[in-house]
Order: C-alpha cells, then sequence, then structure tokens
C-alpha cells in the first residue's frame, strides 16, 4: 500500500513547481527591457557635424536622434582648451559659441540618454583646417606701466598681415572690441594696410575706464588668413590736462579739468625751424635726453648745430619735437622764438610740468608760422582730422557705442583717476 504522506509530498512539491514556473518566466525570459537604469553604447544616439578635417570658422553641432536626448557634451582642443557650447532647452543639440582654432585637433565626449532608461558615453574626433596665415594684433597702448592715460590718448592696433580687401577690413573691425564705462560713441581709423587707431567723436572723459580687445580665433578673414590668439588691454583715463602753446605770444598755458594750473613764458621754433601747429598728444617723458642736430639733418660743426644733454623732457612727435628745460634760453623766454622747433623753458617750470603731465594728454600749438601736425606717422595727431573724416576711413563706415567692460580688479596705479 502507497504512502499517502509520501505521495501528499510528491503533489506538493509538483504544486510549489506549477506556482513558481509563471514567477520566473515573469521576470527572466522574453524581450522586455529591465526596469532599472542601464548603459549603453551612446555612439547610435547622436551625430556630430564635423568629421575628418572642417573650417575652424564654421559651428559645430551635436544632435540627438529621436526620442533620445544630450545630458552633456564637452568640446576640447589639442591646445587644452575648452571650446564653449550651448545645450538646447530640450537637449535634443548642441552647438559651439566660441570659436575653434585653426591646424587644431578636437575631441568631443558626449553623454546621451535612449529615453528608456539606457544612459551612455561616446568620444568623437576631427580637425580644423590650418592657416595658411594667422593675424595676430600688437594693441596699444602699452598699460604695462600705471595704465592711466590722458583724454587724448587713441587705441592702437598693428597687425601681423596686410589687410587690403574692404571686406576683410571690415571682418578685422568686427573681431575688435572697444568697451568703456562711461560709454563713448567712436570708430576705427585704417592708417594703412596693417594699423588701425580708435578714437571717440570727443576726448575720453576724465576717469573712464577702457578695455580693447582682438579675439580672431578661428576667424576666416580672407582666403588662407584666420585669425590668431585672443590678445586684450585695459587702461583708465585721467583727469582732462591740456597744454596751449601760442608761438606767438611765447606762452605756454597748462590746465587741468578747466582750471589754469600755470602760465609759462616759453620760446618756439625760430624762422625755418618753426614748431607744427596743431593738437598733439604726449608720447613719453624722459628725464633726461641726449639731443643732436644731426638727427634732424643739421651737419656737425655748423652754425645750427648742437649736441645737447636736455632735462625734463616731455615728447610729443616721434621726431623729436618735446617741451624741456632749456636754462641757455631763459633771456629769450617769453620775449622770441629762438629753438630748432621745440619749446623750452626754464629749468623748475619744465620739471614742474614733467610732473603735472602725462602720456596721452593733449597739447596743442597755435599762431605759429610752421605747418599742421600730421595726422598720422609722427606722433598721434588723430585728434587733427574732423570727426566725419575720420568715420570714412572705417571699413564699417559708421560710428560705434562702446560696451561696458566686464568687471575686473583695477590694475595698479589705477587709484589716482584725480591727476
Amino acid at each position: 500500500m502507497a504512502d499517502r504522506r509520501g505521495l501528499a509530498g510528491i503533489g506538493g512539491i509538483s504544486l510549489a513547481l506549477a506556482v513558481l514556473a509563471p514567477l520566473a518566466a515573469c521576470t527572466f525570459g522574453g524581450d522586455d527591457e529591465p526596469t532599472g537604469p542601464h548603459r549603453i553604447d551612446a555612439a547610435r544616439l547622436v551625430h556630430v557635424s564635423a568629421e575628418g578635417t572642417v573650417d575652424p570658422s564654421q559651428p559645430v553641432a551635436v544632435t540627438a536622434v529621436p526620442g533620445s536626448r544630450l545630458t552633456d557634451v564637452t568640446m576640447t582642443g589639442s591646445d587644452g582648451r575648452v571650446v564653449a557650447g550651448v545645450l538646447a532647452d530640450d537637449q535634443r543639440s548642441w552647438q559651439t559659441t566660441g570659436r575653434l582654432k585653426a591646424g587644431t585637433s578636437y575631441t568631443v565626449r558626449i553623454s546621451a540618454a535612449d529615453g528608456r532608461n539606457g544612459r551612455g558615453d561616446t568620444t568623437a574626433k576631427f580637425g580644423t583646417l590650418a592657416a595658411q596665415r594667422l593675424l595676430t594684433a600688437k594693441l596699444g597702448p602699452d598699460s604695462s606701466g600705471s595704465g592711466i592715460y590722458g583724454v587724448g590718448q587713441p587705441l592702437t592696433v598693428q597687425l601681423s598681415e596686410a589687410v587690403k580687401d574692404p571686406l576683410a577690413r571690415q571682418e578685422v573691425e568686427r573681431l575688435l572690441t572697444v568697451s568703456s564705462q562711461p560709454a563713448v560713441t567712436g570708430a576705427w581709423y585704417w592708417v594703412d594696410d596693417k594699423e588701425l587707431h580708435f578714437r571717440p567723436e570727443e576726448y575720453w572723459p576724465a576717469g573712464t575706464t577702457v578695455a580693447l580687445a582682438f579675439d580672431g580665433t578661428g576667424s576666416r578673414i580672407s582666403d588662407g588668413l584666420y585669425g590668431g590668439d585672443r590678445s586684450s588691454l585695459r587702461l583708465r583715463i585721467g583727469a582732462r590736462v591740456e597744454t596751449v602753446i601760442d608761438a606767438a605770444a611765447h606762452v605756454l598755458t597748462l590746465k587741468r579739468s578747466g582750471e589754469v594750473l600755470r602760465t609759462i613764458p616759453v620760446t618756439t621754433g625760430k624762422p625755418g625751424f618753426d614748431t607744427r601747429n596743431g593738437i598733439k598728444v604726449v608720447l613719453g617723458q624722459e628725464r633726461s635726453v641726449r639731443m643732436n642736430g644731426e638727427t634732424i639733418g643739421l651737419k656737425a660743426g655748423s652754425s645750427e648745430s648742437y649736441d645737447l644733454n636736455v632735462e625734463w623732457a616731455t615728447r610729443v612727435t616721434w621726431s623729436g619735437e618735446y617741451v624741456h628745460a632749456a636754462p641757455w634760453s631763459v633771456n629769450s623766454q617769453g620775449v622770441v622764438n629762438v629753438s630748432h622747433g621745440c619749446t623750452g623753458m626754464s629749468t623748475d617750470n619744465a620739471r614742474w610740468y614733467f610732473d603735472n603731465t602725462r602720456i596721452g594728454d593733449l597739447v596743442t600749438v597755435v599762431n605759429s608760422l610752421g605747418h599742421s601736425m600730421e595726422p598720422f606717422g609722427n606722433g598721434f595727431g588723430d585728434w587733427n582730422v574732423s570727426w566725419t573724416d575720420w568715420i570714412k576711413h572705417s571699413a564699417l563706415g559708421q560710428p560705434l557705442t562702446t560696451t561696458a567692460p566686464a568687471a575686473q580688479a583695477p590694475a595698479a596705479g589705477m587709484a589716482r583717476p584725480e591727476l
């Protein structure tokens, strides 16, 4: 006789297996997706617009296939620089906002999700066309000193390559950014194929903070010519200091913020060596400088030759016109013009003048029998050009309004805007 307990046990086991079997099939069988996040290869979820070698002036985009989204995109150049970009609100696309450099390899690291709890990463690589020529810009003035300049100081740009084509010049102007606080209306002037100057319509307001930047990275300027690395400078404008030299009255008057500080008897250029009329800008100051007549074409040993050590010299032209101490002509100062083109005064007055002026201050000569100051080439005669004519020499042909400069800690020496 069979053991009923044994049969019952076997029946119980069979029933348990019958109950467990469908549960196991529900959990592990078939092709259903798991309910938790899992890793996938994201390469099939995205498309990168750049492949092989591309034009660095063109933006690069990353897009997700329908149903997928981008969670992170980072683009880095072989130079280690991360290229800025923006992810769309719907996370379906990303595009560069920063510029690419020519002749550089780039790696794009992308994270994406497939919409079904699958997440993964992928990497894409490409390069940019090498530039036949790179355009860089040397910016001026050199603000490595005090960083404070007079209200007449123009901004200057010296390009590494000549740019002649009008459309290419327009692109160069677009790559230059002038910002200031307060804002001013100004314009660029092409002095020649490699040099540009920027000045406001009127003199810089006293106390203005100014920033100049050239950001040509990756920009196509013309066939084979691309913009080079970014360069920038910052400076501050001091008080409005103006000098007026009346060559007929033999008097120099210095004003600060509209107030006359001192009137000084002087002597200017004698007949044949008349001082230039017009507006000049202080170029530099030298405690002591050797002046030799041979540098202006005077033969050594002639009646007009000279070789002197001159003190407290404030320079206003590259050809050698200064405001300086001339103790040898004190009896002529305020009476008659006896110099070879410079403005001479007593040593005490020259030292005072030296101490109360700076690079960028205005020096205007009136009532001289000499020629007018050249606009360019012998210093900064920029202010002798009318505003109407100035704008005509901008490639864009119109003035611009400066933007506010980015916040930055003041440069050393910038705590004296009242000077």
